[in-house]
């Protein structure tokens, strides 16, 4: 993850005086929810419950052109409000009238409508844009992956600006249907299932949807000439993988490890519960990036995961984000650790699974690794602040706290509570005290200390640290260590 320095956006605030709500003048949303990490991601006054993009995408220009109808629901009296977006505007509907419509700061879209919104009022929003997004930098960096035949849009924690406008933050999650047409010859990929796809003068358009509720960072986009493959789940879910054509020395490794994505979705269910969404898959682009992400349903995989060979652990990794960070999703980015620590021990467990090292093991190993004066152990995993979000301490140092939660309560209860938080959460948003406080109900065991320990403490816990004792001296590695941390490059890699 890239280093920025992150300016705070204006925080609206007004004093009310003393006469009844009803006669308050209706204000105007907040440029950003709140968001300590990311003050001006997000916006106040509105939570939206759908997206519908219709998009027309020309890759041999990077020419983007699309409407966006947004079903938003007022949760103030709302004289204005913002939208997250980077593209240049034509057209604003609000409600079926015309709006005023101006930018600010580095990514907003300030709206006026014609009438103020009444607190509950349901509103479609319509935006009319285009663009080049590669060309489009937001605070000095792109997250549109250009790509030799196309484009792809795939970053955490922001990616939505330079394809569609969003409320950019993941407490509001909707539905999508995204209709995407491309030239014929190319494909047009995007998360849940793909309703249909149409040709005509030229152009094929293919229409997706996903029903679950999904944060903006996980919805994805990617054009291009694809091979597509197409299964079944043992339980019935469409499989949907796709590889770029050009792959080149990648394209069997990347096969090898994308293709067991049923498999290893099954295998997850043992551990997390039911699958929670309709569709499953993965796709594999010719970009030059070097992390892998959680794209809700159809995770994107950089061909560097397989630069070494079959990389079925980030393929574990990815897939254990749909139950801990895609459908239980993160109530502000300083939680981080829900969704990374978790995904990492996922690939523990996997070499547990395949005697290559067990967590413990792994744990062990990863504790030793790093000696006490090592900046790694200065980095807090329960809060890591915004530079450091995608630090490797976050993942090994977060997955030693879900071993050392292991042992604490032991395997009975440890893994009741691995199943039972997706389920208790499903749909939704959590943060870390959650967690805790549900790992303790389950349990029936005090464990702030445990957590304190591992999560919040700018330093090495001691060799007989609450909850585990893990070796301090260097053991020997796990065969699964090389690759485990090859699926996971830390700052800008595995997400």
């Amino acid at each position: 993850m890239r280093h920025r320095l992150i300016v705070p956006g204006a925080v609206a605030a007004s004093l009310l005086l003393a006469v009844p709500a009803s006669a308050a003048e209706p204000a105007p949303g907040a440029p950003g929810v709140g968001d300590p990490y990311y003050p001006d991601y997000g916006n106040g006054g509105y939570d939206v419950s759908h997206y519908d993009l219709r998009l027309k995408y020309q890759p041999k220009s990077d020419a983007l052109e699309g409407t966006a109808t947004l079903l938003a629901t007022a949760t103030q009296d709302l004289s204005r409000f913002n939208l997250d977006f980077a593209l240049d505007v034509s057209e604003v509907r609000v409600a079926g009238k015309k709006a005023k419509f101006t930018t600010s700061g580095a990514h907003e879209l300030e709206i006026t409508p014609a009438k103020p919104l009444a607190k509950g009022e349901q509103a479609t929003v319509v935006v009319r844009y285009r663009g080049t997004p590669s060309k489009v930098e937001v605070n000095g960096f792109t997250s549109w992956l250009r790509t030799p035949d196309g484009g792809v849009a795939a970053n955490e924690p922001e990616a939505a600006w330079w394809w569609f406008p969003s409320n950019d933050h993941p407490t509001d999650k909707a539905s999508y249907d995204v209709s995407v047409a491309v030239p014929d010859g190319t494909q047009a990929i995007s998360n849940g299932t793909l309703q249909s796809q149409s040709s005509r003068a030229g152009w094929t358009r293919y229409n997706w949807r996903s029903r679950a509720p999904q944060a903006t960072y996980l919805a994805t986009l990617a054009v291009g000439k694809f091979d597509i493959t197409r299964g079944k789940t043992d339980s019935g879910l469409p499989v949907i993988n796709a590889y770029s054509k050009d792959l080149g020395e990648h394209t069997g490794a990347a096969r090898a490890s994308v293709e067991r994505t049923a498999e290893l979705t099954g295998w997850l269910e043992k551990y997390f519960g039911k699958y929670p969404f309709d569709a499953v898959g993965g796709y594999v682009p010719n970009t030059d990036t070097t992390y892998a992400l959680e794209t809700q349903t159809r995770p994107f995989y950089s061909p560097d995961d397989f630069a070494d060979g079959s990389n079925t652990s980030v393929v574990v990794h990815e897939l254990a984000h749909q139950w801990y960070g895609d459908s239980v999703s993160l109530k502000g980015w300083k939680d981080i650790w829900i969704n990374e620590g978790f995904a990492r021990y996922s690939q523990w467990l996997w070499s547990e699974d395949q005697g290559e090292g067990t967590a413990r093991e792994l744990a062990d190993y990863a504790y030793a690794s790093h000696p006490a004066d090592d900046a790694f152990w200065k980095v807090e995993p329960g809060d890591p602040g915004a530079a450091n979000q995608f630090h490797s301490a976050v993942y090994d140092r977060g997955a030693m706290a879900v071993q050392a939660l292991r042992e604490k309560v032991g395997d009975k209860d440890f893994f009741a509570i691995l199943k039972g938080w997706p389920k208790q959460h499903a749909g939704g948003n959590a943060n870390v005290g959650d967690f805790i406080a549900y790992a303790e109900k389950v349990s029936g065991t005090p464990l702030d200390s445990l957590f304190d320990t591992w999560l919040y403490q700018a330093s090495k816990p001691g060799a007989s640290a609450a909850g585990a004792a893990f070796a301090d001296s260097a053991p020997k590695r796990p065969r699964s260590w090389k690759q485990i941390q090859t699926a996971d490059h830390p700052v800008t890699g595995s997400r």
